[in-house]
């Protein structure tokens, strides 16, 4: 078993050498960004639904987020990162596989080969990424000005955090509410084929634990993007003033 182990590590040693330069690399390479924005997103998730429980335990949590050194200037540079990847990757895969394929032969077996999910991959990432470009505008692009351009670091309005009351204040347009509601269809939809997808490319494809992987995937693709939906109808419906 040892030497089956030591044979596998090297291998994957060589593979390794040749990663960004083969097909196979480049879609490991797309799986392994989709896992680290799957923990992302959860982890996302798990914050902004505290706003729903508890408006002092959001607050607390939020201002260690946004002045901690780690999260700031390490992890957020990376984060930014692997989105900007994981949406050009995608494209360029995408393009090389309508490239390898006849179009006449694409047309007719499209339908018999693949889900119109899975062959919407990159009309979904596009519109997620739209959506990322208002949630930037809303929430990213204010925190920036006021930490590193005012220089304000206390997270405080008036005396008292003010992390819950702006959370609140952006939902309050239910124009807004229903843009978040609609990309968060588009995100339910991409993970939907992108959770699976990414173990398959990753070498986890077997008969007993795949089934459950594809039902894992069915529940966080419809549980987080429903969850954000929930946050966003929550704070419409429990409009507060922010003073």
């Amino acid at each position: 078993m040892n030497h089956t182990f030591a044979i596998n590590i090297f291998n994957t040693f060589k593979m390794s050498k040749g990663l960004s330069s083969s097909s196979i690399g480049r879609k490991l390479m797309m799986a392994m960004s989709g896992f680290f924005l799957l923990v992302f997103l959860l982890q996302h998730f798990t914050i902004n639904f505290l706003s729903v429980i508890s408006e002092e335990v959001f607050n607390e949590v939020s201002h260690f987020m946004g002045t901690n050194f780690l999260v700031q200037f390490i992890l957020q540079p990376i984060l930014m990162f692997g989105v900007v990847f994981h949406l050009l990757m995608g494209m360029y895969l995408d393009r090389k596989n309508k490239l390898a394929r006849p179009v006449k032969y694409e047309m007719e077996s499209a339908n018999n080969n693949s889900s119109w999910i899975s062959r919407s991959m990159l009309i979904t990432g596009v519109m997620i990424m739209l959506f990322l470009a208002l949630h930037f505008y809303d929430f990213w692009i204010p925190e920036i000005k006021i930490k590193y351009i005012d220089g304000d670091m206390s997270g405080l309005h008036d005396g008292k955090f003010r992390y819950w009351h702006e959370l609140n204040h952006k939902f309050h347009d239910i124009y807004r509410v229903a843009i978040y509601c609609v990309a968060f269809v588009f995100l339910s939809l991409h993970l939907m084929h992108g959770f699976q997808s990414s173990f398959q490319t990753a070498g986890v494809n077997h008969a007993k634990y795949t089934p459950i992987i594809k039902l894992c995937g069915y529940i966080y693709a419809v549980v987080i993007p429903a969850g954000f939906i929930l946050i966003a109808i929550y704070h419409h419906l429990f409009r507060v003033t922010l003073l």
